[in-house]
């Protein structure tokens, strides 16, 4: 059907009957919708542009400013982390990170202080799962479902027979520095410290080249406070359970 304008000779040609609104479509593309002004920029003005955006992660704390200090544990490759502290703190971590969605299978030596927590962290849903040492299988890790993995084995954590993968991510929890500690901790590429003796922080301060002030507090931090380090960045934060984790897990501690 063709639609008739103005004839040539500058009459009005045949009129067209006005389409109804429900009528107002364009071929595969919908109904017109509002007509509102544009908003628009200028170029010039690109450059104070800031938008609000906050870090994307697991909350392990506030910190000095308290600000919530956040963990990026996932990655597409895999990201390997020591702890080197209580199993409160291990579990606190893996309740947050499977709070954000992800899932948790953990792998220690002593299943009695992991089933409770693993029964509540997943309700109707199995997200947390606990596992003999050596018994973990293949996790599917993938970007739409991580996966954290929490290795509870003692001060010498054998071998782990999983294997790399991207999106998935490795806790290994210390609870003091054993044999194995400081090649754990020289390859990983997050570690957590609650309070260590002076020996065991000079050992750590020459592995992590943490400043003197950094390395001397280790041994004098309070129960809630962890030093997390990067190899390029450090961050001392304070670790609050919320009173659903209080509930669970009772109050901070550094002594299992």
């Amino acid at each position: 059907m063709s639609i008739h304008r103005t004839s040539p000779a500058g009459g009005p040609g045949p009129a067209s009957p006005a389409p109804s609104p429900a009528g107002r479509a364009r071929a595969g593309r919908g109904l017109f919708g509002p007509r509102r002004d544009r908003h628009a920029l200028p170029v010039e003005q690109l450059a104070a542009l800031r938008l609000p955006l906050g870090d994307d992660g697991v909350v392990a704390g506030t910190d000095a400013q308290g600000q919530p200090a956040v963990l990026g544990l996932f990655r597409p490759v895999q990201l390997d982390v020591v702890v080197i502290g209580s199993v409160w703190t291990a579990q606190v971590l893996a309740l947050r990170t499977a709070g954000t969605g992800a899932r948790v299978a953990v792998e220690t030596a002593r299943p009695q202080a992991w089933t409770g927590l693993a029964q509540a962290a997943g309700g109707s849903q199995q997200c947390m799962t606990v596992h003999d040492v050596k018994q973990v299988g293949p996790q599917g890790a993938s970007l739409t479902s991580p996966v954290l993995v929490v290795r509870d084995c003692g001060m010498r954590p054998p071998r782990s027979r999983l294997a790399a993968g991207p999106w998935q991510s490795v806790l290994t929890l210390l609870p003091f520095l054993g044999p194995t500690a400081p090649k754990l901790v020289e390859h990983a590429g997050l570690v957590g410290i609650q309070r260590v003796s002076p020996e065991e922080a000079a050992v750590l301060g020459r592995i992590l080249r943490l400043p003197r002030v950094n390395a001397e507090a280790l041994s004098q931090l309070g129960d809630d406070m962890v030093l997390w380090c990067t190899p390029k960045h450090r961050k001392l934060v304070k670790m609050q359970p919320t009173d659903i984790e209080a509930g669970l897990l009772g109050g901070p501690r550094r002594l299992d």
